[in-house]
């Protein structure tokens, strides 16, 4: 190969490189166990909503918080406390994900998405406040 050649493909693989370093999230699932060996760190976790545990949500004292239970793919059940109106329709989803932090024993959540049970799977609602 030519020396210009071997130039042009080194610069394309740095600007394919600084591409993919700003504007790529390749954030996996996690659980809370892993969240909270990194309480700094955002994180997504996917679960299953607890339907048996208490969802406390009470928009005339603060509209902005809600608290729930969800059980992670480890099989650990953990408070989440969003701080956003309930999502409509939460006790229909089949999963959550939740990308927040862990604080001590709360999964402190800034975002929701729901997959929602359809003929369609593709089907999501996502929640979340920037």
């Amino acid at each position: 190969m030519k020396r210009t050649h071997i130039i042009l493909l080194v610069l394309i693989a740095i600007g394919v490189g600084a591409i993919v370093a700003m504007f790529g999230d390749f954030s996996t699932y996690e659980t809370f166990a892993s969240a909270a060996k990194n309480p700094t760190k955002k994180i997504h976790v996917i679960g299953f909503l607890e339907k048996d545990k208490a969802m406390i949500y009470n928009p005339v004292v603060d509209a902005n918080h809600f608290t729930f239970y969800v059980k992670d793919k480890a099989g650990a059940i953990n408070q989440v406390v969003f701080n956003g109106a309930k999502p409509i329709d939460i006790e229909k989803s089949e999963q959550i994900v939740m990308m927040g932090y862990m604080d001590g024993a709360v999964f402190r959540c800034s975002k929701i998405q729901m997959k929602c049970p359809s003929k369609y799977k593709k089907d999501q609602v996502a929640v979340g406040n920037n």
